[in-house]
């Protein structure tokens, strides 16, 4: 074996995370693999089977039946001789085959095997990094049937060891997330706290309490300013959470007006013409919707032509999972190509000079995301964007 096969295998088992002060069998993964193994003996009929994962030094048996699980050095392994071999091994009996005839394991020194049956463990990338194994004190063979089970069990075995690391990326990124999120939200909130201590000074002058324009203007700019802390502080948790939703029902009629409430500012100084058609009641998480919604109608505000202001839409339609709805806008649209792309972290399709992060779309489908939705752009009527989540039925 090469020097670069030896550091891709080590790289390999290393990155599942299963042998070491960092062992990480949760999920019920542990049971998993004591399943297949047990299987496999039962498959087999044989007494004794292990799941070896072999690195440069040692031979690490994860799951074992007949046997407690145990560390040996790879010059006493018998799978570490098969590590290269084309592809399964089949020994009726071990005393009499040259290559373990004088292994440890079969001349008595650590056990006293006969019959062997091994089938390579080869991740998706093509690393060999052990075996799955099953042997008998007595002579034996298997059938053809057996021999392409065991293979069969090999091939799950890697299953489940790449749904173990997929769920420890899966955790990294969420803390990744977590971490991100509270390095925005401290971003958002400290000139957040500082807009509404200027308010709540300047609501406290008697002039402008008492003005009639001012003072209701002044008002609408406290809630919002509250609400928009609400939404940041539960994005916050959101994150921290991992997507745990606290579902209710929704009326999106409401949510759409707290909407437009928030935007009154940008959708007067731009000119734009929203029209809201009626919307249900839903079973969803209410300050995670709002941001959605909040983002799909600011994004249409936004991205206008120059030559006229934004005709928006925002409806939604029965459909046969729960409810679509949809922000509609006459805007200049997004390609087809990049429909997909603008949903990823920091992406902001072909318009990167425009203002903003780039997490708006990302944010919004991994909240539809976690209500069990879907979330999309299409091209609306008027030739612009048409962006549209579903949320399912929780009844």
């Amino acid at each position: 074996m090469t020097d670069v096969q030896g550091v891709a295998r080590r790289e390999a088992i290393a990155d599942y995370g299963v042998i070491g002060a960092g062992r990480d069998l949760g999920g019920g993964l542990d049971e998993d693999l004591q399943g297949l193994v047990e299987i496999a003996a039962q498959v087999c009929g044989v007494p004794q089977a292990a799941i070896n994962l072999i690195d440069h030094r040692e031979q690490h048996q994860v799951a074992t039946v007949g046997l407690e699980p145990s560390v040996c050095s790879t010059e006493d392994s018998m799978c570490a001789m098969i590590l290269t071999s084309p592809g399964p091994v089949h020994v009726p009996d071990a005393r009499v085959d040259g290559r373990f005839a004088s292994n440890p394991f079969v001349t008595g020194a650590i056990a006293r095997v006969r019959f062997y049956a091994a089938s390579q463990l080869r991740t998706p990338a093509g690393v060999v990094i052990g075996t799955l194994c099953v042997f008998d004190e007595e002579p034996r063979e298997l059938t053809a049937l057996q021999r392409r089970s065991l293979d069969i069990l090999a091939r799950q075995v890697v299953d489940v060891l790449e749904l173990l690391r997929a769920g420890r990326e899966l955790r990294r990124s969420n803390d990744e997330l977590a971490h991100f999120a509270g390095q925005v939200s401290h971003d958002l909130l400290n000139p957040l706290t500082a807009l509404t201590g200027f308010l709540e000074v300047v609501g406290e002058q008697p002039a402008v309490a008492e003005d009639p324009v001012a003072g209701p203007y002044l008002g609408r700019a406290a809630q919002s300013a509250d609400r928009m802390r609400l939404l940041v502080d539960d994005l916050l948790d959101y994150a921290r959470l991992g997507g745990r939703l606290r579902l209710e029902r929704v009326d999106l009629a409401e949510v759409c007006a707290d909407v437009l409430e928030d935007l009154s500012a940008r959708v007067a100084s731009t000119g734009a013409a929203v029209e809201v058609d009626a919307l249900p009641m839903v079973s969803a998480d209410r300050v995670q919707v709002q941001a959605v919604l909040q983002n799909l109608v600011a994004n249409a505000l936004k991205f206008r032509r120059d030559d006229q202001p934004a005709r928006i839409r925002v409806g939604a339609v029965r459909v046969a999972s729960g409810w679509r709805v949809a922000v509609d806008d006459a805007g200049p649209g997004v390609p087809e190509h990049l429909r997909e792309k603008v949903f990823g972290l920091l992406e902001r399709g072909s318009r990167s000079a425009e203002e903003g992060a780039g997490i708006g779309l990302s944010t919004c489908r991994r909240i539809i995301d976690a209500h069990g939705g879907r979330i999309g752009l299409d091209a609306s009527t008027d030739g612009g964007t048409s962006a549209w989540f579903v949320l399912p039925d929780r009844d």
